[in-house]
Formats: structure tokens, sequence, C-alpha cells
């Protein structure tokens, strides 16, 4: 059961592009008052044109953090719904990783989200209702090569946000999972170069080879899904009297429950396959 809640003030981080920019363009034509939050301010002129206010946030910059949290309870009187979407894909094998690119990868992907959520929600508690929107991926319940940090991040995200769920609840705090499959933004460009860097030369070229040609093949722009299919589960999340605790959505997410069904040496077969 829905029920429309005009009037809202959402804050989504990562909002200058990509799925992040689709949420916040969609919740304004709905009536919420939307804070956007980006390194990349200047990509937010629509989203202000439209009504929104942006804010340049570094999720990983504590100052930037309390900064933005600051000003939306001076302007709006908090964060009734906060959308953690900022995020980005580290791809190369674990060997060819340095580590302190694989620290900025949580830092980005867990760290700054929990930094953040945890400015927001003593307000949400003060007014007993509140949601937090955590957009992890079908990558936190499922592997790949190559892929070593980025899903370790999403899977500390998905247990990271059901242990929140279970302390936030008795305050009216509700705290959802948006698990997106292959969609079509930036964001798998970004990846792709970046596993080219690490690992496209040496012991794992050929790997990456076969994956990036297997990418081209099976899931790219032409066979990934539009931001809007993500942006229509955030919306039945938020406007859901009680939500569920996870929504699914985009190409290739049909993966998630055959994960579930198989043995990890079928599944490690069928992911190997697909990697060409």
């Amino acid at each position: 059961m829905s029920t429309s809640t005009p009037g809202k003030t959402v804050l989504i981080t990562g909002a200058s592009a990509g799925m992040g920019k689709d949420f916040a363009l969609r919740l304004l034509a709905l009536g919420f008052t939307v804070y956007g939050a980006a390194r990349r301010v200047d990509r937010m002129d629509d989203l202000v044109a439209a009504g929104g206010h942006a804010i340049a946030m570094d999720i990983t910059q504590e100052a930037d953090v309390l900064a933005a949290v600051a000003r939306i309870e001076e302007e709006a009187g908090g964060v009734d719904i906060l959308i953690n979407n900022a995020g980005f894909g580290l791809y190369g094998s674990v060997e060819d990783t340095p580590l302190d690119d694989a620290r900025y990868q949580f830092e980005v992907n867990l760290f700054g989200l929990a930094r953040l959520t945890q400015r927001v929600l003593p307000g949400m508690r003060a007014k007993g209702a509140g949601k937090v929107l955590n957009i992890s991926s079908v990558g936190g319940k499922i592997y790949t090569p190559l892929g070593a940090w980025y899903h370790a991040t999403k899977h500390a995200l998905e247990g990271w946000s059901d242990c929140l769920r279970l302390e936030v609840a008795p305050f009216g705090i509700d705290v959802v999972v948006i698990e997106p499959g292959a969609i079509a933004t930036e964001w798998g460009d970004i990846m792709s170069d970046g596993l080219a860097k690490r690992s496209g030369e040496g012991a794992y070229a050929g790997l990456v080879k076969r994956l990036q040609a297997a990418r081209e093949a099976r899931y790219g722009q032409d066979r990934s899904s539009p931001a809007s299919v993500v942006t229509d589960a955030v919306v039945k999340a938020i406007t859901a009297r009680r939500p569920r605790t996870r929504y699914r959505a985009g190409a290739y997410s049909w993966v998630v429950p055959v994960r579930a069904w198989v043995g990890d040496r079928t599944f490690d077969k069928l992911i190997m396959g697909q990697a060409g």
C-alpha cells in the first residue's frame, strides 16, 4: 500500500549524473523538496532549474557532510528521506590493485555514506519518522572476477543496512536497500577504464580482454536498462507506508535468485561462462 508524500525533504548524493540525477528530477516532479549533492555541482543546473537545490559535497570529506546537513536543517528543517547513491566501481585484480585504491573504494561506497547517515539520523529520530535508501547493487549479492573490492563494498553495505534497519525501526525510521542491475550510465565506462589501467597488462590481461569483450557483447548500453527503472523502485520505496526491505530492478537482476539456488562451484562456472 502506498501513499503520496509530497513536500518531504529528500537528500540525494551522487546527483550530478546517472541514477542520482534521474531520482532528483522525478522526485521534484512529484512535489518533493530535493537537495542534490555531488562534487560536480556545475552539472546540476537542470536540477536547480527544475526547482531543486544543489550542494557541493565530497562524500569522503567530513566538513562537506556537516555543512550539507546544517544547510538543510536551517532551510528545510532537516532531511526526511536520505538516498545514499554516491559510489563508483573499482575493478582490477586483487593482486594488481593498490590497497590505497581499495581503501578509497570503501571510503566512498561505505564509510562516506555511513558518515552522512549518522549525521541525519538524530533529526529523523526527533521527528519519529524517516527513510534511508541505500543504493547497493546486484553486485552486493553475487561476485565477478576482477571486481573483488567493489563487490566487497556492496556486500558490506547489504549487511550494514540490515543491522541499521533493526536499530532504527523503533524510532519510526525505515531502511531500504535498492539493488540495480545493469543500468545505462557512465558507471560502466569508468569501471572498464580503471580495469584496463590496473590489470590490462600482465598475468590477468587475458581475463581482462575476455571480460571487456563480454561486457561489450552482453552488457553494453543497448542491453542495459534505463535509470528510470531504478527510479521507479525508489519512488515505490519512498511512497510506501511499509516499504519492502529490498527492491531489485534492471537488466540481469535475474542473476540474484539464481545465486540463491545454486552452489558456489556451479555459480563460478556460470559467471566465468558469462565472462567468455
